[in-house]
């Protein structure tokens, strides 16, 4: 297949997020948010992101009944007509047996063409922000008021970068209407021999049993304990990144921390589970990290941006502390020195910072590795033990899967991380309700 396989996850996440955007809800401090995920695949033309949609299309599409066919829709371009599409399917379904659906995906294969519109509708962004965060939408020009609460939509764009970068306008993203969007930079595919080459069948009985499970009832997806640790990583990653980049890169990962919630909450629907354990909150995480990689490559590096205002530069301790935290705590001298502009020498005299060498390899020199240490106010998950020390450091990558609900008790299944792609696992006999599932589901589009 012409694709790059992270189009066809992004593409099929987002769908996913869609189907389940009536029913799911996820909360990290008490206050339930949507689960939707939008996204965009930025690629030149002919870099497979229509094929990208295809594929997800394919597999996603038995496993969801007729979803994708039903609430499918793309073209909207004023603020008016997307709360009306919305009114509309509420009060064609508000009667029927299931009742009220506000559920809508929109695809844009050429977003383009739609982001030249709406530059005339001071109203769009603003009702696309409304719709991401989940707050109810009105309508108030048309003699009759329209109004959806809770809507349940979900953006999938396809873009060149050259697009993006003029038609994304600056001022737009700093009121945030474009920051609620993932981006992805589509990479190179190999052009296959023949052309005729069909797409494999692919099983999708554990997918239809997860959303059986996840549209039965409403269900509202929550931490485990287990994970807090590393929610509080992300969520400081998230503010040093945005410290750390000029203003117009910055803005469009402000909301890093939230957009990892709730991949890691479509992820824990996908295993028919209200609790998001460390494995999942850590794929999503490995996910979101790399849209965030992404969106800074796509606005522009170093000297090709002209920051509206200056930012104070940071010392080289905050630099230092900033990278081992991207790196999960632990980071060796090639992940630092050449992004601090310092040497090994003053980094070591650095307060706070722990320097160990690192012999696990076969061969070579030990590594020296970079951990902090002694600062327990500032790293509250960091326990002041040394003895511990060790374990926490290494915590986010190692958190013991916390059981699922009681549909699927003992529930240790494995999920895709974007770091680690592994051949598809032969699948195991059809699952029942008191058996964990045999893998993600998603596994599939790998």
């Amino acid at each position: 297949m012409e694709a790059d396989a992270l189009g066809v996850y992004v593409a099929a996440l987002s769908m996913w997020s869609a189907a389940l955007g009536g029913t799911v809800k996820v909360s990290s401090r008490g206050s339930a948010r949507p689960v939707l995920l939008w996204s965009a695949l930025v690629a030149g033309t002919g870099r497979g992101k229509g094929t990208a949609l295809r594929a997800a299309l394919h597999v996603l599409d038995p496993s969801l009944g007729r979803f994708l066919a039903t609430h499918t829709t793309s073209g909207i371009t004023s603020g008016a007509s997307l709360v009306n599409h919305l009114w509309e399917q509420q009060e064609a379904t508000t009667e029927t047996e299931r009742g009220r659906d506000v559920r809508v995906l929109v695809v844009e294969e050429e977003w383009t063409e739609v982001l030249k519109r709406v530059k005339r509708d001071p109203s769009f962004t603003t009702k696309l922000r409304a719709a991401w965060d989940g707050t109810t939408l009105r309508n108030t020009t048309k003699e009759e008021a329209q109004e959806v609460p809770d809507p349940a939509m979900v953006l999938h764009s396809h873009i060149t970068p050259s697009d993006w970068e003029r038609y994304v306008g600056k001022s737009d993203a700093a009121g945030g209407s474009y920051n609620r969007i993932l981006p992805f930079l589509l990479g190179s595919v190999p052009m296959l021999d023949d052309d005729r080459i069909a797409m494999p069948k692919v099983d999708g009985g554990e997918l239809s049993d997860a959303y059986a499970w996840a549209t039965t009832r409403p269900r509202v997806i929550n931490l485990a304990e287990g994970a807090r640790p590393l929610w509080r990583i992300v969520r400081r990653y998230a503010r040093i990144l945005g410290e750390t980049l000029p203003g117009e890169q910055a803005v469009f990962i402000e909301r890093t921390a939230e957009q990892t919630l709730r991949v890691a909450a479509c992820l824990a629907a996908s295993e028919c589970s209200e609790t998001i354990t460390g494995d999942m909150l850590f794929a999503a995480f490995t996910l979101v990290r790399r849209s965030v990689q992404d969106a800074v490559r796509i606005t522009g590096v170093g000297d090709t941006l002209s920051p509206t205002r200056k930012r104070q530069p940071l010392s080289l301790a905050d630099k230092v502390r900033a990278r081992i935290e991207m790196h999960g705590g632990r980071a060796t001298s090639s992940q630092i020195l050449p992004f601090v502009g310092a040497t090994a020498a003053e980094v070591k005299a650095l307060p706070g910072i722990v320097v160990t060498a690192d012999r696990s390899g076969k061969t070579g020199r030990p590594a020296t590795v970079f951990t902090l240490g002694g600062d327990d106010s500032r790293h509250p998950a960091r326990q002041p033990a040394s003895a511990d020390r060790e374990e926490n450091r290494h915590a986010f990558h190692h958190v013991e899967p916390q059981p699922a609900t009681p549909e699927r008790h003992a529930n240790r299944a494995r999920v895709v991380r974007l770091d680690a792609y592994r051949p598809a696992t032969k699948r195991a006999p059809e699952p029942n309700r008191s058996q964990p599932l045999a893998d993600n589901p998603f596994r599939a589009l790998l």
